[in-house]
């Protein structure tokens, strides 16, 4: 058996059987003689390749297989690796190397690998010989797995696939520690003496299966809860009366907005993640902090207080039976600010905009948020309520909306799927229209057109003090979305009306083929 047969049937062990790719000449000996089982899902550039296989990983809660090419292709998808890392994505991502014979002459199409994905993987490695091939995909899924979660990087010279390989079988391994029982029950102890706790949940609630964990938990405490900044997925329904909204990415924001606690429980959340630097007290004086995460890296750079390690799910449910209840608070839920209807012929409010793509989403829908400057719109109308409802990038890094909506699409055709995105955000990977049109995924693509990097000009005015000067290259004129979505095979319409809008989103979650639909926005202030 060649080392290419050994790590197919090891593929088929573990469940692996598709495959996201955009192939070279490094990769031909592997993708040779592809088993017909398998799926290979073909992007047209890498940075879809890994966004797709990113949000197919996160969906699927399986690790999912990336093939790229060689130092080029490689260098082509760090900026989604970054996102991978920082979303906790399981991933085995692999590139060709050049023939073994050749590397001392430094050839062609030959570099330092490992070195390129080292930053942003757990592990990176790159192997030396054949037989090794099946025992190194066996060790990347497991370290890919295994909590954090996250992608492992491995390097395969071309000339090591058609040699001999023992072959390795998939292992029946548990992967998820549970945290210490006493120091659960400290923070129990410390809840029950809470006068007024509030929770903040985020990815890591949804990544561990844990919604029903957290929601009993809250409402035995009676507790506010909030998501946190930029998390790459919704550890909470957005639609509970005891859900406050999101934590801000700064400082001075933070710490007002959690005033009036003693105690603050984080659980699969940083605390906190920044952006602007706004500066004040990153916690109010008398705030009790505890973290309970399952990684270490969360622990390390918390800005303070009591930590526990381990399964965020398990650790939710001794906390759950732990606490006290509490006399039950129900408060309506908050409707979100009524919008008027748009003049004729001019931009759209995003906020009527956000209200539409509300009323016209079907039940179980799914949305991948790369609004970017206007995401804390459609957070106060788009509220979802069910586990894996919800993604966004948590790198802060454009390009995922696309690709991720097609990998969620694979992992689940059941679920409709929608990405909300920037027409600046869609031009990082716009040919992955391309794939989810050859793979007839019948997602829907909401494009929010103001023809200029408004995110970039609020940031602008908030460090310059509203007298931000002339800075380049922050406007976008003359971009035809339609005109490029319909040519990598997309439907695309432009929505210049209520009605228009209307009919566009009804047609395009009853459609058997990618919708993309642009709308024309108006620019506001940007919104922590």
């Amino acid at each position: 058996m060649n080392a290419r047969e050994a790590v197919f049937q090891w593929m088929r062990e573990a469940g692996m059987t598709t495959v996201f790719g955009n192939p070279g000449s490094t990769e031909l000996p592997f993708l040779y003689a592809f088993p017909k089982q398998m799926r290979y899902v073909l992007a047209l550039q890498e940075a879809s390749v890994v966004a797709m296989a990113d949000a197919y990983a996160q969906a699927s809660g399986c690790a999912a297989l990336v093939n790229l090419h060689t130092a080029p292709g490689l260098g082509n998808a760090v900026g989604q690796l970054v996102t991978a890392y920082e979303n906790r994505s399981p991933l085995i991502v692999t590139a060709g190397q050049q023939d073994t014979r050749q590397l001392r002459y430094d050839p062609l199409l030959s570099g330092d690998l490992v070195g390129i994905a080292r930053p942003y993987v757990k592990e990176a490695f790159q192997a030396v010989c054949a037989d090794e091939l099946p025992f190194l995909f066996e060790r990347a899924w497991l370290t890919a797995m295994t909590p954090p979660q996250g992608p492992v990087f491995l390097a395969i010279p071309m000339d090591f696939w058609d040699q001999p390989a023992t072959p390795v079988g998939h292992r029946d391994v548990v992967l998820t520690p549970h945290p210490a029982p006493e120091a659960v029950e400290a923070f129990a102890a410390a809840l029950n003496a809470s006068a007024h706790p509030a929770l903040v949940f985020g990815s890591g609630v949804d990544r561990s299966r844990a919604w029903q964990e957290a929601v009993a938990l809250a409402e035995r405490l009676g507790a506010d809860v909030f998501s946190d900044a930029v998390g790459a997925r919704n550890g909470f329904p957005r639609n509970h009366p005891q859900y406050k909204g999101s934590l801000a990415p700064a400082m001075a924001a933070v710490s007002q907005q959690l005033a009036s606690y003693d105690v603050v429980l984080a659980a699969g959340a940083p605390v906190f993640r920044y952006y602007p630097y706004l500066p004040g007290p990153v916690l109010p004086p008398k705030t009790q902090l505890l973290l309970l995460t399952d990684d270490p890296h969360a622990i390390a750079t918390a800005v303070g207080g009591r930590a526990v390690l381990g399964d965020i799910k398990a650790g939710l449910a001794v906390l759950g039976e732990a606490v006290s209840q509490r006399p039950s608070i129900r408060v309506a839920v908050e409707p979100p600010p009524a919008v008027s209807q748009p003049q004729p012929g001019a931009p759209f409010d995003p906020a009527f905009v956000a209200q539409r793509l509300a009323e016209a989403m079907p039940e179980g829908c799914v949305m991948v948020d790369e609004a970017i400057s206007n995401s804390a719109v459609f957070a106060r109308y788009l509220r979802p309520h069910q586990p894996g409802s919800y993604y966004t990038a948590a790198s802060g890094g454009l390009g995922f909306g696309v690709p991720a909506a097609i990998g969620i699409k694979l992992a689940d055709l059941t679920r409709p799927v929608v990405a909300v995105v920037g027409d600046g955000s869609l031009q990082y990977t716009v040919q992955a229209l391309y794939t989810a049109a050859q793979q007839q995924l019948p997602i829907v693509v909401l494009v929010l057109r103001n023809a200029e990097y408004n995110i970039l000009k609020g940031f602008a005015a908030m460090l310059y003090q509203g007298q931000p000067g002339e800075i380049p290259g922050l406007d976008l004129p003359g971009i035809d979305i339609v005109g490029l979505a319909k040519a990598y095979g997309a439907d695309a319409v432009f929505a210049d009306s209520a009605a228009t809008l209307d009919a566009a989103l009804s047609q395009a979650f009853q459609a058997t083929k990618p919708t993309v639909i642009t709308v024309d926005v108006t620019s506001g202030p940007l919104a922590l």
